[in-house]
């Protein structure tokens, strides 16, 4: 006995080394986003202010930021954070109180494992499966059901009068025949909630416990309404708790007396579609207490995330349409990201620059920014201030092979989905790369020209990088211009990634080419090619 009192002292001790050590690093864990992703997938969010595409998460390297975005302790925190993420509030009242709590648990650290050790409770991977139980249809009763109850029924009778009786054995024997079969039968029923329903009651208990701290009580003030509510059936689902420990069920056939008697009186598929038909009344308390527990998890992953940041700060949202201030923003994928700054008033961003320069991966970091600073709070910079608006991207295009749809018409699918959205009265963010690269020179340039200053009307900011520094010259009156460059000497190619000011004037590709070693012939070839294009251009210039 006191040999395993001291093994779990030291087990104890062990975790809450363990949860020190971790807060403010990334996590080590492997992530499947098929079941991260379930709750958001379901989850109807009309009434919000934008759900983030597909297309712009993949756009923005979503999976791998949230990665590295991601240091909750339960399954529920790791959906809960990946749908708030995915999803712009239309309002940010509960900032407040989710900073004091931040607060809270960066600086209070017995506060904070007194919590983590319960989360960490519901860490299983069955505990994605807890969404089905609110997010799914249940499993109806066959037709055929009443019958069940009439066998259970006579089960019984027949038990009971069998002192009276002896020939009532073979009538049990035979309804114990045909209960055998119904009962294997409901296996396969039961087999899809037994993951998720003893993970339900554990999600109860846990949430229990965690509503019993008063700090805690203000992210749902009336949620013991929905766990007295849910606490009814519990103890008819702590059954499926039972079962879930047990190997097979032909094992617990042959040694358990407790599967005869289940048996006997069908008590599973009585006690499964029973509670089933409650929890089908009770989703909305369910979904309660998941959001209860996953949201004291994002604020705990949140505050682990700025915990390990060279810097952050929490975004100011302003009422100001069309306007973004930006004090030394970084990438957090990019290892030692070069922080850049810019200032936006009135007007949209056109950014030129060779390739590999920076002009993408800034266009990523305003996007990143944005998504972050609206959904968590938290932006990757010393200051940042932007009006509430929707993101939208054109970046990562490809050709859909599948559906027979070249590159470029995939990118005119996506643009023109932008389109549609910058007549919206809301604020919008677009982010574009290469407008329409898969496009020859002089359309491209024309039709960009168009779609960008449609883009840029209303209350809408455009972010785009382009070589067509054409382009800068036919934008003046929507676009303010940025550009990032790079030093080419004799032998290497040196970017700063430090965004300035003004059209790049300088062209280094031919020279890239040169270090390189490309044969002499292509790049004299190329100079005198480019030298006349040169002439050409700046004649039409004149004639115009």
């Amino acid at each position: 006995m006191k040999y395993n009192s001291i093994m779990i002292f030291r087990r104890k001790k062990k975790i809450i080394e363990q949860l020190l050590k971790s807060f403010g690093k990334l996590k080590d864990d492997s992530f499947n986003f098929d079941f991260i992703e379930r709750y958001f997938k379901k989850k109807d969010a009309s009434k919000e202010f934008q759900v983030i595409s597909d297309k712009t998460c993949n756009d923005l390297d979503f999976k791998e930021l949230f990665k590295y975005l991601d240091r909750t302790n339960s399954k529920i925190g790791q959906q809960y954070l990946y749908h708030k993420l995915r999803t712009i509030p239309s309002k940010s009242d509960e900032n407040i109180r989710n900073e004091k709590l931040i607060d809270l648990f960066t600086k209070n650290s017995d506060f904070r494992i007194s919590v983590q050790k319960q989360l960490k409770r519901l860490n299983n991977y069955d505990v994605y499966f807890i969404t089905t139980l609110f997010q799914y249809p249940h499993l109806k009763p066959p037709k055929w059901f009443f019958i069940i109850r009439i066998l259970a029924f006579t089960s019984l009778l027949s038990l009971i009068l069998i002192p009276l009786n002896l020939k009532l054995l073979f009538l049990l024997f035979g309804i114990f025949l045909v209960n055998t079969g119904i009962h294997f039968w409901n296996k396969r029923n039961l087999y899809q909630y037994i993951g998720s329903i003893p993970q339900l009651v554990r999600l109860l208990k846990v949430a229990r416990l965690l509503f019993k701290y008063d700090n805690l009580k203000t992210i749902k003030p009336n949620l013991n309404i929905s766990l007295d509510v849910t606490d009814k059936i519990k103890n008819r689902m702590s059954l499926f708790k039972m079962e879930a420990k047990l190997e097979s069920a032909i094992e617990s056939f042959i040694m358990g007396f407790f599967e005869l008697f289940k048996i006997v009186f069908l008590l599973e598929p009585l006690l499964l579609f029973g509670i089933l038909k409650q929890l089908d009344t009770k989703r909305e308390e369910v979904e309660n207490i998941f959001k209860f527990v996953g949201e004291i998890d994002c604020l705990i992953s949140i505050a682990s995330l700025r915990k390990g940041l060279p810097n952050y700060c929490n975004p100011t949202i302003i009422n100001a349409k069309k306007s973004l201030f930006v004090g030394n923003a970084y990438h957090p994928l990019i290892f030692n990201c070069i922080e850049n700054n810019i200032e936006i008033n009135k007007k949209s961003i056109l950014l030129t620059g060779s390739n590999m320069s920076g002009k993408t991966s800034f266009i990523r970091t305003i996007g990143i920014n944005v998504i972050t600073g609206l959904t968590i709070n938290t932006c990757f910079a010393n200051q940042f201030s932007m009006p509430r608006m929707r993101v939208f991207s054109a970046i990562r295009i490809s050709d859909d092979l599948l559906n027979d749809k070249s590159y470029y018409f995939e990118e005119v699918i996506t643009i023109k989905e932008m389109i549609d959205k910058s007549e919206d009265e809301k604020s919008n963010l677009f982010l574009l790369d290469e407008i329409f690269k898969g496009t020859n020179t002089i359309e491209r340039i024309s039709a960009g020209k168009a779609v960008l200053s449609f883009l840029a009307k209303g209350n809408n900011l455009v972010f785009v990088s382009t070589h067509d520094i054409e382009l800068a010259d036919i934008l003046n009156d929507a676009f303010d211009f940025y550009h990032f460059s790079e030093t080419v000497d004799k032998k290497t190619v040196d970017f700063d990634y430090k965004l300035k000011s003004g059209k790049l004037k300088t062209r280094n590709a031919i020279k890239i080419l040169q270090i390189n070693k490309y044969p002499e012939k292509i790049i004299n070839e190329s100079i005198e090619i480019s030298n006349e294009l040169d002439k050409i251009i700046v004649a039409n210039n004149v004639l115009k």
